[in-house]
């Protein structure tokens, strides 16, 4: 593959903090250029470079085989610590490893177990893999905010979906191949590799979430590219984080662009505002307010350690959805089902699995689930969990495989997606109203005080199927404000279903519609995907330190703890649950020492 010789960019970049909000970035420009290597670094095409299954081999883009982001992100305040990412992980033994894609099979419907009618998620099959090189980063990409770009952008991106589209069939790069690369890896249709052929392969509900997407949004995005031969093409984020993004973004509402899906909520177009608690708010200033709300909490109050938000460790030979991140069982997962539409069973396409790859908007929505994880790495305070790096090998050493531009198929390794720098893109900077948008402070007591004294003790209620409003009440570790975690046990859920269910404690005015107070604490919920059973059962913990802080707890050796539904009907069970003490002297061995 020839080296492609580009230019520097000139890229924007936040010099400075808002001295009222950090991160709220006034607009500058710096120059970003990698490093050249005089070594050309390409996908080799060697039968004798091609690695076995089971022994994973790392190939640096540089010859140091490191980015430093010091030096890439100039003037960021030095937000960027000093350790290095990319670090050679010990040998491994369990991680899940990419599929055996000729063994794909059919996809049924959750319930029934019945093939679904003309869905077809297999991809080509080519006997050739090859472990791939990041390239050479020689030009930084800039992926922008949707609702910012210009009509040379949406002209440029419209040409390269419809490109897509007119692929023959059977071209893994076409639009419905592409689709199908989340259908197959996201709904059944693959085994694990390494061995295990009897195990269901799922890359969500667990800290597979963030790398696999990240590494399906890389191709997607150089496919898009390649088609319009354009190298620095990058994919827009839907910033739907910030209030001028909490619509739909204009460009994939045109009916007659190439961006449009017919199959998406009718009553959800713009200017509907997203309602990321999926609570059913009518009045839009409230519907900020709460989806600000929520972007604070799962960002930075409800999380003790990297678990809390990348999801729970996931190995070869576990069962699936072992408990996800705080960031895709909340935001993420509410953007699908608001997206999808009510008038089709499976809520088709966005609502579902198997078939959410099919709308282009899908690809815009990861785009921004993939910038929180950015920020979360790199960018947001860190004094609470200053070690956000998983160096369990078995993280490190999962792999996937994927078509590339150029239509070869490739094995990836997680270790290799753990920077967006290193895979040569960066993201438009953005404002974060959230980041400040910690609740009131909570001051009455008198009615919790009435409530404590009616609630049951959780003891008597668990195991409990949640089909409505339930309140009771869950002793603490001590009295008063203490570090805290509190554990949902055993989440045993239907996974054909859309569900969710909100936590709140000492709420002091039982308003479920409002989530913009210190009494809500979080939130679980799943898109409808198939799996081994009709069922599946995960864990979650919800940090309670920075709630205490908003309320008066002093003399409290119990809290009252409110679950409310959001779906419709049964399809929940909570096997238990209860207030733990939070392990912050924990080693990140024993954290990571979650087996199956």
């Amino acid at each position: 593959m020839a080296s492609l010789h580009l230019p520097c960019a000139t890229t924007p970049l936040s010099l400075h903090r808002s001295s009222t909000s950090p991160l709220l970035p006034k607009q500058s420009h710096s120059l970003i250029c990698a490093k050249r290597s005089h070594r050309l670094l390409r996908v080799t095409s060697a039968a004798s470079e091609e690695i076995p299954n089971n022994t994973p081999k790392s190939v640096d883009s540089s010859p140091t085989g490191k980015v430093d982001r010091r030096n890439m992100l100039l003037g960021l305040g030095g937000l960027y610590g000093a350790t290095n990412l990319i670090t050679p992980p010990r040998a491994s033994a369990n991680p899940v490893q990419a599929p055996d894609i000729s063994n794909c099979g059919a996809v049924s419907d959750a319930i029934t177990k019945e093939e679904l009618t003309g869905v077809k998620c297999c991809p080509p099959v080519k006997d050739r893999i090859i472990d791939y090189r990041l390239p050479p980063v020689l030009q930084m990409k800039v992926r922008p905010s949707a609702h910012r770009v210009d009509p040379d952008y949406i002209y440029k991106y419209n040409l390269a979906i419809d490109r897509m589209r007119r692929l023959p069939a059977d071209d893994p790069r076409s639009f419905m191949q592409q689709a199908n690369v989340h259908c197959a890896y996201c709904n059944g249709a693959y085994k694990q590799g390494g061995g295990d052929s009897n195990t269901t392969l799922q890359v969500h509900n667990s800290w597979l979430f963030f790398p696999f997407h990240r590494w399906y949004l890389y191709f997607y995005e150089r496919i898009l590219g390649k088609l319009i031969g354009d190298p620095t093409f990058a994919l827009p984020f839907w910033n739907w984080d910030n209030p001028k993004g909490m619509t739909i973004p204009p460009m994939f509402d045109e009916e007659k662009s190439a961006l449009y899906d017919k199959k998406r909520n009718q009553a959800h177009r713009p200017p509907a505002i997203i309602d990321l608690g999926m609570t059913d708010q009518n009045d839009p200033l409230q519907l900020v307010s709460n989806n600000l709300t929520i972007m604070y909490t799962e960002m930075i109050r409800g999380n003790a350690n990297v678990i809390d938000f990348m999801g729970k460790p996931y190995r070869l030979g576990c069962k699936v959805d072992p408990g996800p991140g705080a960031s895709e069982r909340g935001s993420h997962t509410a953007v699908h089902v608001w997206v999808g539409d009510d008038r089709e069973d499976r809520k088709e396409d966005m609502g579902n699995f198997y078939s959410a790859g099919r709308d282009p908007l899908f690809y815009c929505h990861h785009g921004n689930v993939d910038r929180m994880w950015t920020l979360w790495q790199y960018f947001l305070p860190s004094n609470d969990i200053p070690d956000k790096k998983i160096t369990d090998p078995d993280f490190l050493n999962a792999s996937f495989l994927f078509y590339d531009e150029n239509s070869q198929l490739v094995r990836v390794y997680v270790k290799d997606a753990l920077d967006n720098l290193r895979m040569g893109y960066d993201y438009e900077r953005i404002d974060l109203p959230w980041l400040d948008y910690r609740p009131p402070r909570q001051s009455l007591r008198a009615k919790i005080n009435r409530t404590s004294s009616t609630a049951p003790k959780a003891s008597t209620l668990f195991p409990l199927t949640l089909n409505k409003v339930v309140k009771f009440q869950v002793d603490k570790t001590k009295k008063g404000k203490a570090d805290e975690l509190l554990v949902l046990e055993d989440i045993t859920v239907d996974t054909s279903k859309f569900l969710k269910f909100d936590v709140f404690i000492n709420d002091e005015d039982d308003n479920a519609l409002e989530l913009d107070k210190a009494a809500y604490l979080g939130t679980y919920a799943q898109v409808p995907h198939r799996s081994d059973g009709q069922y599946a059962t995960s864990s979650i913990r919800l940090k309670l330190t920075d709630l205490y802080n908003d309320m008066d707890v002093e003399d409290d050796d119990t809290v009252v703890v409110t679950l409310v539904p959001r779906h419709k009907g049964p399809g929940v069970t909570i096997g238990g649950i209860k207030i733990i003490e939070n392990p912050t002297k924990e080693s990140k061995k024993a954290i990571e020492e979650d087996t199956c």
